[in-house]
């Protein structure tokens, strides 16, 4: 089985900067995308960002400029860097990811975190 654990979370001011960490465990082979997803209340999930294994970056557009994907094949972990953070962007933030478990079987399966608070107010 594999793992997601977020953390990072908490309350920010708006045009501060706050930072959430993912670290991927378990039974993993490879890790293909790794991406943030956020949902508000009484909103859908939307993707916020996400990154490839080759570094390949893609943004949701209300978040370009403030938002920076990284991660570290190594430590299997995604991070998500929160700039100029605005009230809107308040919502849980759920780590993802495309996960080879098993080299012979080559199957990718996708796995989510629990999610992590994010509060922007002042």
């Amino acid at each position: 089985q594999v793992q997601l654990v977020e953390s990072g979370g908490g309350l920010v001011q708006p045009g501060g900067s706050l930072r959430l960490s993912c670290a991927a465990s378990g039974s993993i082979f490879s890790i293909n995308t790794m991406a943030w997803y956020r949902q508000a209340p009484g909103k859908q999930r939307e993707l916020v960002a996400s990154i490839t294994s080759a570094g390949r970056t893609n943004y949701a557009d209300s978040v370009k400029g403030r938002f920076t994907i990284s991660r570290d094949n190594a430590k299997n972990t995604v991070d998500l860097q929160m700039n100029s953070p605005k009230p809107e962007d308040t919502a849980v933030y759920y780590c993802y990811a495309i996960i080879t478990t098993d080299q012979r079987l080559n199957i990718q399966t996708q796995w989510w975190g629990q999610g992590t608070q994010v509060t922007v107010s002042s």
